[in-house]
């Protein structure tokens, strides 16, 4: 019988995940002492990382329970491994002078391969999501992994990309009854042999081999209909393509709760998320425009110089403009311009940086989060679960445009919520596929 594996755990495990600890089977885990001495660094602050530092620090403590850790460790508990911390241990002695630098990632590096060449008899790995340190340990000859345990799998991912289903196969009398009968809608028997997810998009074809007048249709689980999705306009602003039509409609939909839209630059994902916001304006009791700080380090936004407009400035800079772009499709002496102007004046419009709405609870609000791709699943729940009656909540960004540096395509709350709230009700996703913003725009997107 295989003995059980060894993993020893990187700083950005526990920052990433704080309940790790108990997602390696019956495997045991080492914890180096040097990544208790950073998750010291990290425990004061209301930021995830701080969140997730006191939490696994907690977590730690709850499982020792007054004892010491000893030769073998402490048991995480049932069907589990496991735990120990380890002492700091120099490289051997035909590795020490690989590395010049006597920082915390060789420290936690040399102590892997240490704990490795004491269990010959067992596969021992180091796990990071550091990418820099997994080279590292490549060039040291130390067998290093991923934490996967949040992370989407391709196909998976794939498929949240090509959520529409485009046909051309549908008779022109059942077209023409959903385009233009009486309640636009048909029954999902007259085009599938089995009932569709609910919110799977459509795109039907009047012929066969022609992309023109494509009629764009959604299923209507409460309705246990098949309903034409129409070329709707909010605030001034238009869709002009066929997935900015399914944006918009999800957008405005009042028994879709959750919406997450995702696309590359300049495909007006927030555009039409705002647009839709101020459409309904008078259906919460406020527009909250936010995205997440991504600063250098564990610093907060406090650290940025000057006062707090100031240091706002670069991050809600993005969204303003936004909302220029729809104040300018009227007259500035304009009643919707004007409108807009005092919902800002008054908050009811309120752009902020999503460190500053830490803690609030979201009742009656039409909250739109932007960047989204650079929130980790957990903060994503977070969000999420402070919705109260009568919110909405969109989710905007471009899961290849990630800023954070443990985060990728897979792992990042976007792609996790696209996954795990598919199939629901009250869910939308829209993958948006072409650039509006330009022509220039759009053909840099291509090919640069």
């Amino acid at each position: 019988m295989a003995k059980p594996k060894i993993f020893v755990l990187d700083t950005n495990i526990p920052l990433h995940d704080y309940k790790s600890i108990r997602h390696f089977q019956d495997n045991d885990l080492v914890i180096p002492i040097a990544v208790i001495e950073e998750l010291d660094k990290f425990k004061k602050g209301n930021d995830t990382l701080s969140f997730n530092a006191r939490g696994f620090l907690r977590e730690l403590d709850k499982i020792t329970d007054g004892r010491l850790f000893g030769k073998d460790g402490v048991p995480i508990g049932p069907k589990l491994g496991n735990i120990k911390i380890e002492p700091n241990h120099p490289f051997p002695d035909q590795l020490k002078d690989l590395f010049l630098d006597d920082i915390q990632d060789h420290r936690i590096l040399a102590t892997a391969i240490w704990v490795r060449d004491q269990h010959p008899d067992r596969f021992t790995a180091l796990v990071t999501k550091d990418i820099n340190l997994r080279m590292k340990a490549k060039a040291a000859g130390m067998a290093v992994q991923d934490y996967l345990t949040d992370r989407v799998q391709d196909d998976h991912v794939e498929v949240a990309q090509k959520e529409v289903e485009v046909r051309g196969d549908i008779p022109a009398d059942v077209l023409q009854k959903l385009a233009y009968g009486s309640d636009t809608a048909i029954d999902w028997k007259l085009i599938v042999q089995k009932e569709p997810r609910p919110n799977q998009l459509y795109k039907f074809r009047w012929d066969a081999h022609s992309d023109e007048g494509l009629v764009c249709a959604r299923y209507d689980a409460r309705r246990k209909q098949v309903v034409l999705v129409k070329n709707r306009q909010a605030y001034g602003i238009r869709p002009r393509n066929e997935e900015q039509r399914f944006a918009l409609d999800a957008c405005l939909n009042p028994d879709i709760q959750l919406v997450s839209l995702t696309g590359g630059a300049g495909t007006g994902k927030t555009l039409l998320a705002l647009a839709a916001a101020l459409e309904q304006e008078k259906d919460f009791d406020q527009i909250i425009l936010t995205r997440p700080t991504i600063v250098l380090g564990n610093q907060d936004i406090g650290f940025l110089p000057g006062d707090q407009k100031t240091k706002m400035s670069p991050f809600i800079q993005p969204m303003l403009d936004n909302i220029n772009v729809i104040k300018a499709q009227f007259r500035p002496s304009s009643k919707e311009a004007l409108h807009i102007e005092a919902l800002l004046k008054e908050e009811k419009l309120l752009i902020s940086p999503l460190a500053y709405i830490r803690g609030r609870s979201l009742g009656k609000v039409f909250f739109i989060v932007d960047e989204a791709q650079n929130l980790t699943p957990h903060e994503v729940k977070t969000i999420i679960t402070r919705a109260g009656e009568g919110t909405k909540m969109i989710f905007t960004g471009d899961i290849f445009q990630i800023d954070s540096p443990y985060l990728d395509q897979w792992s990042n709350g976007l792609t996790h919520l696209g996954e795990k709230m598919n199939g629901q009700k009250l869910f939308q996703h829209i993958f948006l596929r072409k650039g509006e913003r330009s022509e220039l725009s759009e053909i840099a997107s291509k090919l640069l």
